[in-house]
C-alpha cells in the first residue's frame, strides 16, 4: 500500500467516523458501510488486508487501549464467564462451525473446514467495547464482553495454528494442539508477568512525560513481539501488562497520565476507524477470489454459516451461565440472572478484522505443493460472517436492548458514590493540611491557606451540584452554570493576551505561557462529568 492510499485510507475513515457521532448509528457500521460502498468506486486503489500488518501492528494497540480501561478488579470477579466465553466458547465454536462447513460445503477438507471455525470464532475486541459503548449496557455485561474480546484472539490464533498445521500435512495430533495451546497461553501470561514490574518501573522512573508516553506507545509492540518469537501469545502479553499498568495508572506522574490519555485516545480513534473501513474495503479482492463458484451456491454457503455462527453462541452462552448455578456456593454468592442478560451476551458476537486477517494468513499451497482446498471460499465466508454479524447484530442490539428493558447504568447512584468517595478525600485532605500548616516550615499568609481550603471546598460541592436543581430558564443544573462562566471569563482573557501579542506588548513565547495556563484551568473546569 503506497502512501497516498495510507493517507486517504487514514483520513476518509476519521471524517465517515466523526460524522458517525451525528448519527444513531454506530460508527463501526457505518465505516463498514462506507467501505463496501467505496470499494467500488471507480479509481479506489485496492486494500488487501496483510496479516503481517493488522495482526503484530494493529492488533497490539488496540489490545492495550481496550485493556488499560478495563477494570481488573471487575474482570476478576467476573472470571468464570469470561473464562468460559474466551476459551471454552472459542474452542466449541471452533468444532460447531468447522463441522457444520464440513457437513454443508461438499469437497471440502475436515482440517480446512475446523480452519474456518478458528477463523470465524472470535468476537472482535473494538466492536464489542464500540458497541457496548454506544447502547449503555450493564455494567456486568460489559466487563464480561470486554474481557472476553480481550483474550479470545489468542485462543482462535492457537487453535487457527493447530488446525492449519493439520490442514496442509504437518501431523497435528489432539496431544500436541492441547500442548501448543497451553505453552502459547501459559507463555503468554508469563512474559507478560515479566514485563509488566521493570515497564512500570521504567515508566515511574523516568522525568519527562515525553518519554514517558514514547515508551508507552512502544510498550504493547514490544510485548507482542516479544512472546511471539518464542511461540507464546503475543495477545496475553499485551492484556496482561496493559491490566497492570491500568491498574497501577495513579503511580504514574499527573502530566504523564493527561498526556497519555490524549494520545490513546487519538490513536484509538484512527486505527479503530480505519480498521472498519478495511473490512467493508475488502469485497473486491474476496469477490475476484471466488470466481469458481455460482453466486447462489456461495451465498447458501454464506447463510448456513453464519446461522451456525449466531445459533451456536446461544448453544454456549445459557449453559455456560446457568449450568455453573447448580453450584450452591455460587447461587449463595452470586444474584441470579434473568434469561435477558444471556441473550444480550449471546447477540453480541460481532466479529471483526482479527477474523479476516487470520482467514488472509491461510497459505496458497500446502506442504506437497497442492492448493489449500477452497481457500478462497473460506474467506469468502469469513468475510460474509464478519459482515452480517457487525451489520445484523450491530445494528439491531441497541432495539434490542429497549425491548428487553435491560437496567442501564444508574448514574444517579454512580454520581452519589462518587460524591461520598470525593467527600471522604477532601475531609483526609484538609487534616492533612491542617497538620502541614501546623509546622513553621509550611506557614502560609490566611488568604493562601484560604484558597487551598477552598479549592477543597469546590472540589467537594462540585460532585454533589451535579445532582442539584435544573435552571427552569437554562435547563442547566449549578455546576453547569458555573462551567459556562469560567468559560467565558477564560474566553476574554485569552482575547485580550490575543491582542497584547498583536500590539507586540508581549512576544508568542509569552503568549503561549500564558495560553497554556488559560489551557489548564479550562480543563480544570470542564473535566468529564461522568
Amino acid at each position: 500500500m503506497g502512501v497516498m492510499p495510507l493517507l486517504l485510507l487514514v483520513a476518509g475513515s476519521a471524517a465517515i467516523a466523526a460524522a458517525a457521532r451525528r448519527t444513531p448509528v454506530p460508527a463501526p457500521l457505518l465505516l463498514v458501510a462506507a467501505g463496501l460502498v467505496i470499494s467500488y468506486v471507480p479509481g479506489v486503489p485496492e486494500y488487501t488486508l496483510d496479516p503481517h500488518v493488522v495482526l503484530p501492528l494493529l492488533l497490539p494497540p488496540l489490545l492495550h487501549t481496550a485493556a488499560t480501561d478495563s477494570s481488573y478488579l471487575d474482570l476478576r470477579a467476573q472470571l468464570r464467564p469470561v473464562a468460559l466465553l474466551s476459551v471454552g466458547y472459542v474452542l466449541f465454536a471452533t468444532f460447531a462451525v468447522g463441522w457444520a462447513a464440513y457437513l454443508i460445503v461438499p469437497d471440502l477438507p475436515l482440517t480446512a473446514a475446523l480452519v474456518l471455525g478458528a477463523v470465524v470464532a472470535p468476537p472482535d475486541a473494538v466492536a464489542a467495547t464500540a458497541v457496548a459503548r454506544r447502547v449503555g449496557l450493564p455494567s456486568r455485561i460489559t466487563t464480561i464482553l470486554q474481557g472476553e474480546s480481550l483474550v479470545n484472539d489468542a485462543t482462535a490464533i492457537t487453535a487457527y495454528r493447530v488446525a492449519l498445521a493439520a490442514a496442509v500435512g504437518e501431523g497435528a495430533t489432539w496431544a500436541g494442539g492441547i500442548g501448543e495451546f497451553l505453552v502459547a497461553a501459559i507463555g503468554g501470561v508469563g512474559f507478560g508477568l515479566v514485563l509488566m514490574v521493570p515497564i512500570h518501573w521504567l515508566r515511574t522512573h523516568l522525568r519527562e512525560a515525553l518519554l514517558q508516553n514514547t515508551l508507552s506507545l512502544l510498550i504493547p509492540f514490544v510485548a507482542y513481539a516479544a512472546a511471539e518469537q518464542v511461540h507464546a501469545s503475543g495477545v496475553l502479553a499485551v492484556v496482561t501488562v496493559a491490566l497492570y499498568l491500568g491498574h497501577r495508572a495513579w503511580q504514574v506522574d499527573f502530566a504523564t497520565r493527561l498526556q497519555e490519555e490524549a494520545v490513546w485516545k487519538m490513536v484509538a480513534f484512527v486505527l479503530e476507524s480505519a480498521v472498519f473501513a478495511l473490512i467493508g474495503l475488502q469485497l473486491p479482492v474476496i469477490i475476484k477470489g471466488l470466481g469458481e463458484y455460482e453466486g447462489g451456491r456461495a451465498a447458501w454457503y454464506a447463510v448456513a454459516v453464519f446461522l451456525v455462527v449466531v445459533a451456536s453462541r446461544f448453544a454456549w452462552v445459557y449453559p455456560a451461565i446457568f449450568l455453573p448455578r447448580l453450584s450452591k456456593r455460587i447461587r449463595e454468592r452470586e444474584d441470579n440472572p434473568t434469561w435477558k442478560g444471556p441473550f444480550v451476551i449471546a447477540w453480541a458476537g460481532m466479529r471483526g478484522v482479527v477474523s479476516l486477517a487470520i482467514a488472509f494468513s491461510i497459505p496458497l499451497t500446502m506442504h506437497g505443493g497442492e492448493p489449500f482446498p477452497e481457500r478462497n471460499l473460506i474467506l469468502f465466508l469469513t468475510f460474509t460472517t464478519v459482515i452480517g454479524t457487525l451489520v445484523l447484530q450491530g445494528l439491531s442490539l441497541p432495539p434490542l436492548i429497549r425491548l428487553l428493558k435491560l437496567p442501564g447504568r444508574d448514574t444517579q447512584a454512580e454520581t452519589l458514590a462518587e460524591a461520598n468517595a470525593q467527600a471522604q478525600a477532601s475531609r483526609a485532605a484538609e487534616r492533612h493540611l491542617d497538620e502541614l500548616l501546623s509546622g513553621e516550615r509550611n506557614a502560609l499568609p490566611p488568604p493562601l491557606a484560604d484558597r487551598l481550603r477552598a479549592v477543597l471546598e469546590r472540589r467537594r460541592n462540585a460532585v454533589w451540584e451535579r445532582l442539584g436543581q435544573v435552571n427552569a430558564l437554562t435547563g442547566e443544573t449549578a455546576d453547569d452554570t458555573y462551567r459556562r462562566l469560567s468559560r467565558e471569563m477564560i474566553g476574554v482573557e485569552r482575547a485580550v493576551f490575543v491582542k497584547l501579542r498583536d500590539g507586540r506588548y508581549i512576544d508568542d513565547e509569552m503568549l503561549r505561557t500564558l495560553l497554556r495556563r488559560l489551557d489548564l484551568e479550562e480543563a480544570a473546569a470542564y473535566r468529564e462529568a461522568a
